[in-house]
């Protein structure tokens, strides 16, 4: 006999706006501990003046929201921002399922993609597609890289 395999500790991807606001909660604690607390970014700088324009994703395993994204339009562009997964479940590709979410989505508009990456997840970009451009720059004082998808 067949046991059904429990899909509660799948990773879900879920899309939503900041009007949904029991969602952007889960998303907004998760950026405030990894973000804020973590690499000690400005509160001011990371909850800015683009979150209602952005679509936001939330990462859940079970009942657990463990990672959020999002992703908005500049001009003929689509920017990538704010990837963040709860420390306790890096390394155990939850964020690859979050940004295959994330690409899944965009592609439709037939856009260039682009993302700022902190050296550390330059690796992670490049296995999934990205490719590093331009010179090293700070933002929030921390050192990134532009990466842009290719096609």
């Amino acid at each position: 006999m067949l046991i059904p395999m429990n899909t509660d500790f799948e990773p879900k991807v879920l899309p939503f706006k900041t009007d949904q606001k029991n969602l952007f909660e889960e998303v907004r604690k998760i950026r405030e501990l990894v973000f804020v607390q973590e690499q000690e970014v400005d509160e001011a700088e990371e909850f800015d003046s683009f979150e209602d324009e952005s679509q936001h994703f939330v990462l859940r395993l079970g009942d657990k929201a463990i990672g959020t994204a999002r992703w908005r339009h500049i001009g003929d562009k689509i920017k990538l921002e704010r990837f963040a997964v709860l420390k306790e479940y890096r390394g155990k590709k939850y964020g690859d399922v979050l940004l295959q979410a994330v690409i899944e989505d965009v592609l439709p508009f037939a856009k260039a993609v682009y993302l700022h990456a902190q050296l550390k997840a330059i690796p992670f970009y490049k296995r999934r597609g990205f490719k590093q451009v331009g010179e090293l720059f700070l933002e929030c004082d921390i050192e990134h890289y532009k990466m842009v998808l290719e096609s």
